[in-house]
């Protein structure tokens, strides 16, 4: 890529990184300077955060508890394996890509062998630490109400994930207990700034890797030949926020997908599936041709997989950019799931 990637989190050494002293040896530990305004700070912009320490677990959250921060981080791996394991079972676990991570730790050898097993991830000696809020990466353009809750929103993931685990019985039994409710309306000026967000952070569920300016957004917003849809979820557990974005180019003819989107953390409860099938029966209802560009990229073969579970079919390669063009005959469009309530917000306005 012609720019690194924005950063989406930071994992955390401990000892004489996040504090000084060693745990293990007895050590009066004491923060370092500025880290909690660092953390603090990192949240409020929506940059997750998470710790890999070579260090005993329960000894290590009491601290960080003591300290008012164990809230801040996500899937803490604190054990004597790899960091380098531990920073790719967080990747795994958030399921956000390896080259949106920074690692921050105080040992040359540890931070050696990250970047030796993981390459995509950004190193940062802990002596850094004061400058971390300066980098370009880890500022984005815009905060978002959606980043300022991206913390508390992964933590209701974590909980709707034990549950899942512990449920025995089909899936779609257990999606019908989470009472989910999707809505898709036109992005109004006030969502420009979350859909720009979401064309920059979500690379696995975009079917073009395309990206998209606030202004360019906006333009579209009030284009006659275009329509910007954004899709919201909801369940019992509280709200995912915008999840979802959909670009149409249109003519009294045809409709063509130049952006489908979906945020990485709704990739199991099917609504990828839901929002095609919203766009296949619209398509349908106003008697148009659908097209959809996809562009391959080395993360989003699953949407090309979603569109041909939606019976989109290859017709032409345009060459330029690698796009791919598809079609889809609007035959067979199945209802919405029972599982979930679809909301349908005045799509013919522009």
């Amino acid at each position: 890529m012609a720019k690194e990637s924005k950063i989406k989190c930071v994992v955390w050494d401990l000892d004489n990184t996040l504090w000084d002293g060693v745990l293990a040896e007895n050590d009066a530990l004491v923060l370092r300077e500025n880290v909690v305004r660092v953390i603090r700070t990192l949240d409020e912009r929506g940059i997750l955060q998470s710790i890999a320490s070579r260090n005993t677990f329960e000894p290590a959250m009491e601290r960080l508890r003591s300290f008012g921060l164990a809230d801040y981080f996500l899937y803490p791996q604190i054990h004597w394996n790899s960091k380098a394991d531990s920073i790719a079972q967080i990747a795994q676990s958030l399921n956000i890509g390896l080259n949106t991570f920074a690692f921050v730790d105080d040992q040359p050898f540890e931070r050696d062998e990250v970047r030796f097993v993981l390459p995509e991830v950004r190193c940062i000696d802990a002596l850094e630490v004061d400058g971390i809020l300066e980098r370009p990466e880890m500022n984005p353009r815009f905060i978002t109400d959606d980043s300022r809750k991206r913390r508390a929103m992964y933590q209701s993931d974590l909980l709707r994930n034990q549950e899942e685990s512990a449920f025995s019985g089909p899936k779609e039994s257990f999606l019908a207990t989470l009472q989910m409710v999707v809505t898709i309306a036109p992005a109004r000026r006030e969502d420009l700034q979350r859909a720009e967000e979401l064309t920059v952070r979500t690379n696995q569920l975009n079917a073009t890797g395309y990206t998209y300016s606030y202004e360019e957004l906006e333009a579209f917003g009030h284009s006659e030949r275009h329509r910007l849809w954004i899709v919201s979820l909801d369940d019992r557990y509280g709200t995912y926020g915008k999840i979802g974005l959909v670009l149409l180019e249109t003519t009294a003819e045809t409709w063509t997908i130049k952006l489908l989107l979906m945020s990485c953390r709704v990739m199991s409860r099917g609504v990828g599936s839901v929002l095609i099938n919203h766009v296949r029966r619209e398509a349908k209802r106003h008697g148009v041709r659908l097209l959809a560009e996809f562009v391959s990229t080395d993360r989003n073969r699953m949407m090309y997989i979603t569109y041909k579970f939606a019976q989109f079919r290859e017709i032409e390669a345009l060459g330029a950019g690698g796009v791919t063009l598809l079609e889809n005959d609007l035959d067979t469009i199945p209802p919405f799931p029972d599982y979930v309530q679809v909301n349908l917000v005045d799509l013919d306005s522009h």
